[in-house]
C-alpha cells in the first residue's frame, strides 16, 4: 500500500488526506497543536456552556464546496444552520443593506439597485453548481464551462471601486463594500471585486451557514471520515525539519509558503525557496468575542436578525479603513465583521447572554489594542450595546499566530489577496500546489482557491500527489 504524510490537521490538511485515503493510500497527519482544525475550531472563551467559533465562522463556500459535498459528513454529526437573514450592513440613520439568500429578495430591498443586483448574481447565482469546480481552483487554467465562468469573471476583473458606481443607494454600495472587504485589499485595486463576487455568488446559491455547535465540528467530521478510511491523526508534533518526516511516498504541507521553506531547506531548487521567502502577507485581523445579555440592540432591525452583520459605514468609509490598514495605519473606524451565529445555532448561547464574535481589519503585525474601536463601531449601530457586554474575550494579531502559525503577523488569509498571489498561488506557475520536490505539495490557503473551510485547496494538491502516485507505480 502506498503512504502519505500530511502536515497539518486543518481543514485543507485533513480534505488532503481523506482525498488520499478514498484511493487507498495509508495516511497520516502531523498536527502541530494539541487540538485539530486549524482556523476551524470552536470553545467556551467567556462563560461555561456559551460556544465561540475561533476563526472561521460563517461558510457559504464550505456548504457549498462539492468536495465536501461528496463526503457525506452528515454521518459524522456535521449539520448546517442558516439565519433567517445571511448579512446586514447598518447606515447612520437606521437603514441597511440587507443580504438575503434569495437574489430577488435581496433587489426588492435595494430599491432603484434592485434591477441592478439582479444583473450581478441571478445567472452567476443559478449556474454556480455548474463553473464553482472552475472558480474554486487556479484561474489561470482551461476552464469547464467558459461562457458561464465569464458572466461571473469579468467583472471580478474590475476594482470593487468600479462595482460601486454601477449602485445609486448608500445601501447597496455598503451592502457591496462590506463583502468585497473580506479580500482585507483597498478596494480602488484591479481584480479587488474577485473575492466579493465570489462569496455573494455562492451565498446566493447556498446561503451563509454555520455548522451547527461550532465550525470545530467540521473538521472533527472530517477527522472521524478519515479515521473510518484509516487514516491516523497524531497531535503535538511540531515539524521543524523534513529529517522528522516518517518514510512515506508523498507529503502534503498545510503550512505557510515561507514555513514550508524553512522546513526544506536546501531540498527546495532555489528559485522556488526565493519565491516561498518572498510570499507576500495581508493586514491582521484584530478580534473580540463578547458576551451580550439580550443580544446586541442594533438600530436597523434587520440586523437584529442576521448571521453577519458589516459594521463600517459607507462604501467610502469602508475604503478609507482598508487603504489605512495597507499603510500600517490604524483606522479610527475600522472595517468589523461580527457574527451572530446563535441566531441560527441557538445551542450556542446561555439563557439569554448570548456569543457574538467580531474582528476588525488592522494593520500586519498591529500591536495596539482595537477593543475599544470595535467596541464603538458597534455602539455606533447599537446604542447601549456597552451595558449588554458581561464579559470579553481577545485574540490580537500576535495571537493569531500563536494560535496558528498560518497566521503571521494576524493574516488569516494566509496571505495577501493581490494579483499575482491571487492568480498563481505562492509562485508564477501553472501548478501551485507543485513545490520542486518530487512526492511533495503545498495544500494549505496560500493555494488556490485561497481561505475558507472548503478544504478544496487540499483536495486539488491531493490529485495532484495521486497523479505522482500512479506515475510512479507504472514506472
Amino acid at each position: 500500500m502506498r503512504t502519505a504524510t500530511v502536515v497539518g490537521a486543518g481543514p485543507n490538511g485533513l480534505a488532503a488526506a481523506i482525498a488520499l485515503a478514498r484511493a487507498d493510500v495509508r495516511v497520516t497527519v502531523l498536527e502541530a497543536a494539541d487540538v485539530i482544525g486549524g482556523g476551524a475550531r470552536s470553545g467556551e472563551a467567556i462563560l461555561p456552556g456559551l460556544l465561540h467559533d475561533h476563526c472561521s465562522a460563517i461558510h457559504p463556500m464550505a456548504v457549498g464546496s462539492s468536495f465536501l459535498q461528496s463526503l457525506g459528513l452528515d454521518r459524522h454529526g456535521l449539520r448546517w444552520a442558516w439565519p433567517e437573514i445571511d448579512c446586514a450592513h447598518p447606515l447612520d440613520g437606521g437603514t441597511a443593506g440587507v443580504l438575503h439568500r434569495s437574489v430577488a429578495g435581496t433587489a426588492a430591498g435595494l430599491g432603484a439597485d434592485g434591477r441592478r443586483w439582479r444583473l450581478l448574481f441571478d445567472g452567476p447565482s443559478s449556474a454556480y453548481d455548474s463553473y464553482a469546480d472552475d472558480v474554486m481552483g487556479p484561474l489561470l487554467r482551461l476552464p469547464r464551462h467558459p461562457v458561464r465562468l465569464a458572466r461571473f469573471g469579468v467583472p471580478a476583473l474590475a476594482p470593487a471601486s468600479v462595482v460601486a458606481k454601477g449602485f445609486s443607494t448608500d445601501e447597496a454600495r455598503a451592502l457591496w463594500g462590506g463583502v468585497a472587504a473580506h479580500a482585507f485589499r483597498p478596494l480602488e485595486r484591479p481584480l479587488s471585486a474577485a473575492v466579493g463576487l465570489g462569496i455573494l455568488t455562492a451565498g446566493h446559491r447556498y446561503g451563509w451557514a454555520v455548522a451547527e455547535g461550532g465550525s470545530g465540528r467540521i473538521t472533527d467530521a472530517m477527522a472521524a471520515l478519515l479515521r473510518e478510511l484509516g487514516g491516523t491523526i497524531r497531535t503535538g508534533v511540531r515539524v521543524r525539519s523534513a529529517k522528522q518526516l516518517p518514510p512515506s511516498d508523498v507529503t502534503l504541507w498545510d503550512v505557510t509558503p515561507t514555513a514550508l521553506a524553512d522546513i526544506l531547506g536546501d531540498l527546495l531548487p532555489s528559485r522556488i525557496a526565493r519565491a516561498y521567502r518572498r510570499f507576500r502577507y495581508g493586514p491582521g485581523a484584530f478580534k473580540v468575542d463578547f458576551a451580550v445579555e439580550g443580544g446586541v440592540p442594533w438600530t436597523a432591525a434587520a440586523a437584529r436578525r442576521a448571521g453577519t452583520v458589516h459594521v463600517g459605514g459607507t462604501f467610502e468609509e469602508i475604503a478609507a479603513a482598508e487603504r489605512d490598514i495597507h499603510a500600517g495605519r490604524m483606522p479610527r473606524r475600522p472595517f468589523v465583521l461580527v457574527g451572530q451565529q446563535y441566531l441560527a445555532d441557538p445551542s450556542r448561547s446561555v439563557g439569554d447572554v448570548h456569543p457574538v464574535w467580531s474582528y476588525a481589519h488592522v494593520p500586519h503585525g498591529y500591536t495596539g489594542d482595537a477593543t475599544a474601536a470595535i467596541t464603538a463601531q458597534i455602539e455606533r449601530f447599537a446604542p447601549g450595546f456597552r451595558d449588554r457586554i458581561v464579559g470579553t474575550s481577545v485574540r490580537t494579531p500576535r495571537g493569531f499566530a500563536e494560535y496558528n502559525p498560518n497566521y503571521p503577523g494576524g493574516d488569516i488569509m494566509t496571505g495577501a489577496k493581490d494579483i499575482p498571489q491571487l492568480l498563481f498561488g505562492p509562485r508564477p506557475t501553472l501548478q501551485p500546489y507543485d513545490v520542486g520536490v518530487p512526492g511533495h505539495y503545498l495544500c494549505s490557503a496560500a493555494t488556490p482557491p485561497g481561505p475558507g473551510a472548503h478544504g478544496m485547496c487540499g483536495a486539488r494538491a491531493a490529485a495532484r500527489a495521486l497523479r505522482h502516485l500512479r506515475r510512479t507505480s507504472r514506472g
